[in-house]
Formats: structure tokens, C-alpha cells, sequence
């Protein structure tokens, strides 16, 4: 899994930079097939925004962007939106593998 962290008019320290690659390392927990991980914050008039970018292999791309005033709030509420996201996501995939026609009993007349 590639991540990339960008920055723009901000400057992280060492823990936020932190926060966010273990946040993103808890990603592969839904067992969805992710390929790149980019993250930009940015700052803006409005506050701070930040986007994720998840690539899964053999789906279309997951963005989250979150604009917040405060730095550490923007990126708590990025990662629960994207972790509900993924969740979502991972359940629509297993529901859809999980049923098949050799599941189904037959029924005696």
C-alpha cells in the first residue's frame, strides 16, 4: 500500500503525521484490496481541510474531505467518515460473495 501525506500552508509535527499513518494502517482491517492512500490538508479561509484519497483494487476510489477549524478535529472526523465509508464498502462486498445458489436448501413439496 503506497500512502502519501501532503501538505499545504500547514506544518505537521511529528505526531499528527503519526496519527494519520496509523489511522490509515487501521484501513486494512476491512480486507478491501487498497493500493494508494493520499492524503492533502490544506489551509484555507474557511479553516483546515482534508482529503482522502483511497484507490481499492476492482472499485471506484473512496474521497473523504473534511474542513474543520481545527487541525486535529479535521482529521478525527475525516478518519471516522472514512472508516464508516470503508465499512460500508467492505459489507456490500462480503454480502454480495457471501450468498450463491449452492447456499440455498431445496424445499420438499
Amino acid at each position: 500500500m503506497n500512502v502519501q501525506i501532503r501538505t499545504k500552508d500547514v506544518n505537521l509535527n511529528a505526531n499528527t503525521k503519526a496519527h494519520i499513518e496509523s489511522a490509515v494502517e487501521t484501513f486494512t482491517k476491512y480486507q478491501l484490496d487498497i493500493t494508494t492512500v493520499n492524503t492533502s490538508i490544506v489551509a484555507e479561509k474557511k479553516g483546515i481541510t482534508i482529503e482522502f484519497d483511497i484507490h481499492i483494487a476492482h472499485a471506484q476510489p473512496v474521497v473523504i474531505t473534511q474542513t474543520d477549524d481545527n487541525l486535529d478535529s479535521a482529521i478525527d472526523l475525516a478518519i471516522d467518515r472514512t472508516t464508516k465509508a470503508l465499512r460500508r464498502l467492505h459489507d456490500k462486498v462480503s454480502s454480495k460473495q457471501t450468498s450463491s445458489i449452492k447456499d440455498i436448501e431445496t424445499l420438499d413439496a
